[in-house]
């Protein structure tokens, strides 16, 4: 059962496992907030942490590719190949 979790949470998108990390990161601020009891604010923690390791690993194996180089400096202040429109 684990394993099938595992493998739905490593479909989603980068941009959403940020998300949800943010997300478990606000709801801990909450909880200590709130001085829930410790195990709450563990347990959240650690799934957290969890999710954010395999948060890293899905954007750093997404198959992204750019023609930019260091060459192109910044998207807002070009000073490389990239032409101005």
């Amino acid at each position: 059962m684990l394993n099938l979790k595992a493998k739905q949470l490593m479909k989603l998108s980068g941009v959403s496992l940020l998300y949800i990390t943010t997300f478990l990161l606000i709801t801990v601020v909450i909880f200590v907030w709130m001085d829930l009891g410790f195990n709450w604010v563990f347990y959240t923690i650690c799934i957290g942490q969890l999710v954010l390791v395999v948060t890293v690993i899905q954007i750093l194996k997404d198959d992204y590719t750019t023609t930019k180089t260091f060459e192109d400096f910044y998207e807002d202040h070009p000073i490389g190949n990239i032409k101005n429109q």
